[in-house]
């Protein structure tokens, strides 16, 4: 399975995490992994709730979560956001 290598920014608890993610898995799943893996390394201070937003860094916009991340063009040192 290939992976690549994104830049995450969380603006709620002003951090920004690397995160390898599947190439074949789709946006909401990314999404929602993210939200895991970001409280389990804030230890809850990231709260995980049902509503989250997945962005563009550069561009403010919104994630298709519909689509794969190839399908969005997403790639080795993609910066998004986490709101």
């Amino acid at each position: 399975m290939e992976k690549v290598l994104v830049q995450v920014r969380v603006p709620a608890i002003n951090e920004t995490y690397d995160m390898f993610i599947p190439q074949t898995m789709l946006a909401y799943e990314v999404l929602e992994l993210m939200k895991k893996v970001i409280n389990n390394l804030t230890k809850g201070r990231f709260e995980v709730k049902e509503t989250g937003i997945l962005c563009f860094a550069d561009s403010g916009s919104i994630v298709n979560i519909n689509l794969s991340v190839t399908e969005l063009g997403i790639h080795n040192g993609s910066k998004l956001m986490l709101i």
